[in-house]
């Protein structure tokens, strides 16, 4: 490759990575979802967000920058109906996303294997695992005719290690590894699956784990800088890799 082809090629990723996208982010009320929304339409992307917190989702619209150009729904990522009128409601309304970040999660409080009640299993399966599962159920076959599109699926490092008392959290998110790196062999050239570990944030999840100690890490709005640009620059050759943030 020439010096001229290789800068105008380095000149074209720039430019893919700087043009508008559309962003579905689950999970955006509070956290890292609704710290990445917020720096995204900083940055002039739209954002389709979803949670079942319908007033943290009203408050969230009025922090977006230009609030009219993006979409806050109240979707339960764990049902699958609702995931599918989600999809219904985009389509319709002609939002067809570039990138996907299935950031949606819980963790369980601190126990045993076998001190964690069974509905407090479930809803960490259900959300974390099931979630991401409805999500690209509907989702892909609306990307594919783009031929070209992102899937990020939040993972932990507790995705790639064990952790006493966290097991049901630490089980679903060494299944978002799996799952993730199973769907990526699935999709066609130009797309992207990754799972995506973000660090050790200041989350509610992670003062639920360490408390009061989880202060010492840095807040999820420092964070959504770095993760906006990262994922923005994804492309096509991270197909089924494991990052970090």
């Amino acid at each position: 490759m020439t010096t001229a082809s290789f800068s105008a090629s380095n000149t074209a990723a720039v430019a893919a990575a700087a043009a508008a996208k559309t962003v579905l982010i689950t999970g955006v009320s509070k956290g890292l979802g609704r710290a990445l929304a917020v720096e995204l339409s900083k940055r002039g992307h739209t954002v389709i967000g979803c949670s079942r917190a319908q007033e943290k989702l009203n408050s969230l619209q009025s922090e977006l920058s230009s609030p009219d150009r993006h979409l806050l729904l109240n979707v339960d990522v764990r049902s699958d109906n609702s995931v599918k009128e989600l999809a219904r409601v985009m389509m319709e309304k002609k939002f067809v996303p570039d990138i996907i970040v299935n950031n949606a999660g819980t963790i369980n409080k601190n126990n045993r294997i076998w001190e964690v009640p069974v509905e407090e299993f479930d809803t960490v399966i259900d959300t974390n695992v099931k979630g991401i599962a409805n999500v690209l159920r509907h989702f892909i076959p609306l990307m594919l005719p783009k031929s070209r599109g992102i899937i990020v699926n939040m993972s932990s490092g507790w995705g790639r290690s064990g952790a006493a008392l966290v097991a049901p959290y630490c089980a679903s998110k060494w299944a978002v590894e799996g799952l993730s790196r199973a769907v990526a062999k699935e999709m066609p050239d130009g797309f992207a699956v990754v799972a995506l570990s973000p660090g050790v944030i200041n989350t509610e999840m992670l003062q639920s784990c360490f408390g009061n100690s989880a202060s010492g890490y840095q807040t999820p709005d420092a964070w959504s800088l770095k993760a906006a640009t990262m994922i923005l620059n994804l492309t096509a050759a991270d197909n089924g890799a494991s990052l970090t943030v």
